[in-house]
C-alpha cells in the first residue's frame, strides 16, 4: 500500500518510517495480545495473594532496571545513526557496559531488600529475578535494528519469544505447578528475547564476535546517560512504588488485585514508545534541516499522543466491569480502580513524546528533575491516600504524579513552550485550529 503524498515530507522517507512503525507496532501488539491472555490465566490460577507475591518480586527488580540498562538505548540509536561505520565498536561497548551494570545491581538489590523488603515476597524470588538485568544486555541489538529502520526483525523476535513463553506458562498452569516455577518462567522470558536478538543479528556481514570495546566511547556514553540513569530510577519509582507500598501497607492480596489494574492500564503504554522510537531519525533530520518543520513535527507528535490515548481511556473507563469478568470473582472489586488508573496513560503518552524533545535538545538533566518530582509526589500521596483508600488511593496518587511529572516542563523557562504545546494538544486546541484552517 502506497502512502499519500503529504506536503512538507520526503515521500520515500515517510514510507520508510511508516513501514518501520508498522513493524514495531505489529510486534508490540502481537506480544501484548499474547502477554495479556497469559497474564489473565496466571492471575486466575494464582489468585490475588500468590499473584501479589509474584508481582512483588518482579516490581522490586523493576526499580533497578534503569541501572542495568544505563539509560543507553536512545543514545545507542543516536550514535549508530550518526556513525554507522562504528557499528561493532558502539554495540560492543554498549553490551559490556550493560553487563557490568547488571552485575553491579546484584549487591545493590540485596542491600535494598535488607532495608525495605517486599512483604511476603521471599528474597529467594528476588535473587532469581535479579539476573534478568544481566541477561537483557543483548537488547542493544534492538537499538541497532531501530537505527537501521528495520523493525521487522524486532517484531519477529518478540512474537516468537512470547509464544514460547506463553506455552511454558500455560503448561505450568495445566500441570498445577507451584509459584516458584513461575518466577523462573519470568527469567526465561528475558532469556528467550536475548537469544532471539542474537539469532536475528547473526548474518555473514554481521557477527557479534566482531564487537569490540572502546574506552573513550564508554566514557562518552556514560557522560550522556547518567542523568537518564537517575531519571530512569525515578521513573521506576513513580511507576511501581505504589504497588510496593500497597503490598507493605495493606497486604499482598490487595497488591495482587492492584497488579492486574496496573497490567491492564499500562499495557498500551508501548504505543508512544513505538511511535517515538520509529520517528526519532525523522525528528533529528528536521531539527538539522528546518527548525520550523521540527517544531511542527513535535506539535504533531503531541497531538497524536492525545488522539490515541484519550479515546482509549474513555472506552476502558466504562468497560472496566466487563473486562474484569475475564478474571475470577476475587478480582472484581478492582474494576473501579482501573477506571481511574487508566487516565494516567494520557500523561504517559505526552511524557514519552516530550522526553523525545528533551533528549534531542540535550536537556538530559531536566528528565531527572521532572521525574524526580513525579516520584516524590507519588510517594507523598501514597503515604496519605493508601491508608485511607487502599488501592483506589494508589491509583489516584499515580494519576496525579504522572500529570505532575509530564507538565513540570512548565516550571522551566527554556521548556515552558513545550508545556504550552502539550496543553494545546490535551485540551484539543491544536485540533480545533487544524479543523478551522480546513
Amino acid at each position: 500500500m502506497r502512502i499519500p503524498n503529504i506536503k512538507g515530507f520526503d515521500q520515500q522517507a515517510l514510507e520508510k518510517y511508516f513501514k518501520n512503525t508498522g513493524w514495531l507496532f505489529l510486534g508490540k501488539v502481537g506480544s501484548l495480545g499474547i502477554k495479556m491472555v497469559v497474564s489473565i490465566l496466571v492471575a486466575r490460577y494464582l489468585l490475588p495473594a500468590k499473584n501479589g507475591i509474584l508481582t512483588g518480586g518482579i516490581n522490586y527488580i523493576y526499580f533497578f532496571s534503569a541501572i542495568a540498562t544505563l539509560g543507553l538505548d536512545q543514545f545507542i540509536v543516536k550514535e549508530l545513526h550518526q556513525f554507522p561505520e562504528k557499528r561493532d565498536t558502539i554495540l560492543g561497548t554498549s553490551l559490556w557496559l550493560k553487563v557490568v551494570a547488571g552485575l553491579a545491581c546484584l549487591p545493590l538489590i540485596y542491600l535494598a531488600y535488607a532495608i525495605y523488603p517486599a512483604k511476603a515476597t521471599p528474597y529467594s524470588f528476588v535473587f532469581i529475578l535479579s539476573f534478568t538485568g544481566i541477561i537483557q544486555s543483548f537488547n542493544v541489538i534492538d537499538s541497532y535494528f531501530q537505527s537501521q529502520v528495520q523493525s521487522q526483525y524486532i517484531m519477529r523476535v518478540q512474537v516468537i519469544g512470547n509464544l514460547i513463553s506463553a506455552a511454558i506458562k500455560v503448561s505450568l498452569i495445566i500441570m498445577k505447578q507451584p509459584l516458584e516455577l513461575f518466577v523462573f518462567a519470568y527469567v526465561i522470558d528475558i532469556a528467550l528475547l536475548s537469544v532471539g536478538y542474537f539469532m536475528a543479528y547473526q548474518t555473514p556481514d554481521r557477527n557479534i564476535l566482531d564487537w569490540n570495546w572502546d574506552n573513550s566511547l564508554a566514557k562518552k556514553l556514560l557522560s550522556y546517560s547518567w542523568p537518564l540513569i537517575i531519571s530512569g530510577i525515578m521513573v521506576s519509582v513513580y511507576m511501581r512504588i505504589d504497588q510496593l507500598m500497597l503490598q507493605n501497607m495493606v497486604g499482598v492480596k490487595e497488591a495482587g488485585a492492584y497488579a492486574t489494574v496496573a497490567t491492564l492500564s499500562e499495557a498500551w503504554n508501548f504505543i508512544p514508545s513505538v511511535i517515538v522510537s520509529s520517528l526519532f531519525p525523522a525528528i533529528l533530520n528536521a531539527r538539522r534541516d528546518d527548525p520550523e518543520r521540527y517544531k511542527k513535527r513535535i506539535q504533531n507528535l503531541y497531538d497524536l499522543m492525545v488522539y490515541l490515548s484519550f479515546p482509549a481511556a474513555l472506552v476502558i473507563t466504562f468497560a472496566a466491569p466487563l473486562i474484569y469478568k475475564l478474571y475470577t470473582k476475587e478480582y472484581a472489586y478492582a474494576a473501579p480502580v482501573l477506571s481511574v488508573h487508566i487516565w494516567s496513560g494520557v500523561f504517559v503518552f505526552l511524557g514519552v513524546a516530550s522526553s523525545q524533545y528533551l533528549i534531542t535538545e540535550n536537556y538530559n538533566k531536566l528528565t531527572f528533575i521532572r521525574t524526580g518530582f513525579g516520584a516524590v509526589v507519588n510517594i507523598l500521596l501514597n503515604l496519605i491516600l493508601i491508608p485511607r483508600m487502599g488501592m483506589m488511593g494508589a491509583a489516584i496518587a499515580t494519576l496525579i504524579a504522572y500529570a505532575s511529572a509530564t507538565f513540570f516542563v512548565l516550571v522551566i523557562p527554556k521548556t515552558r513552550q513545550q508545556g504550552y504545546m502539550m496543553l494545546k494538544s490535551l485540551f484539543l486546541i491544536s485540533l480545533f485550529k487544524k479543523l478551522i484552517k480546513r
